[in-house]
């Protein structure tokens, strides 16, 4: 056991019980996902969740409260979901935030959660995607997000896994799906925690 687990020890961010957050109580009284249309470049789209009151929580804390425990605990949850194609993926990438964002929290959750994507898929992690300059998704009005971030891709492989933390208009996966493609991705698999019920 660490140092930190005795000091600081993991509780659930919903109810307070040890030793993960979310507890598997909490963890299976998630919604389940919306089943809502797959993102324009993707080829299929795993969420763990849908993104409301429940599962925000839990988001909320591991990307403003450094809670890396958290997002490895959702992800791995996500993975388990994924298609079988999915295990077949030469590469796991992510949609990377600003840097103003990675600055400001001092880590990318989305580059957190591709690296326990790969680790549970044991596919190669890759840094595919450099996110151009612009405004950052969060706070936008639906409207103002379908115009999405901007990415660009030196290269990539034949298929490649995809993680962001939530999909809201799926724009922002939808502009790092185009960018690997023009890279010369043939097939893309978006992974997910949670996703946006469209209202």
């Amino acid at each position: 056991m660490r140092l930190i687990d005795v000091l600081l020890p993991v509780r659930c961010a919903r109810c307070g019980e040890p030793p993960l957050s979310p507890c598997a109580h909490c963890l299976a009284a998630l919604d389940e996902a919306p089943m809502l249309p797959v993102p324009n470049g993707l080829d299929s789209l795993t969420a763990l969740t849908a993104y409301n009151d429940r599962s925000a929580l839990f988001i909320t804390e591991a990307k403003y409260r450094n809670s890396r425990a958290t997002l490895g605990v959702l992800m791995r949850w996500a993975v388990e979901l994924t298609p079988p194609a999915v295990s077949l993926a030469d590469a796991v990438t992510w949609a990377p935030t600003t840097d103003a964002r990675r600055r400001e929290r001092g880590f990318d959750q989305a580059q957190i959660l591709a690296r326990h994507a790969a680790r549970r898929l044991g596919r190669p992690l890759r840094s595919l995607l450099r996110r151009q300059p612009g405004p950052t998704q969060t706070g936008r009005s639906r409207a103002d997000r379908l115009t999405g971030p901007s990415f660009r891709s030196a290269g990539s492989p034949c298929a490649v896994v995809l993680v962001d933390d939530v999909c809201t208009t799926g724009a922002t996966l939808t502009a790092a799906a185009t960018a690997l493609r023009h890279a010369g991705a043939g097939t893309i698999h978006g992974l997910v925690l949670a996703r946006t019920p469209q209202r």
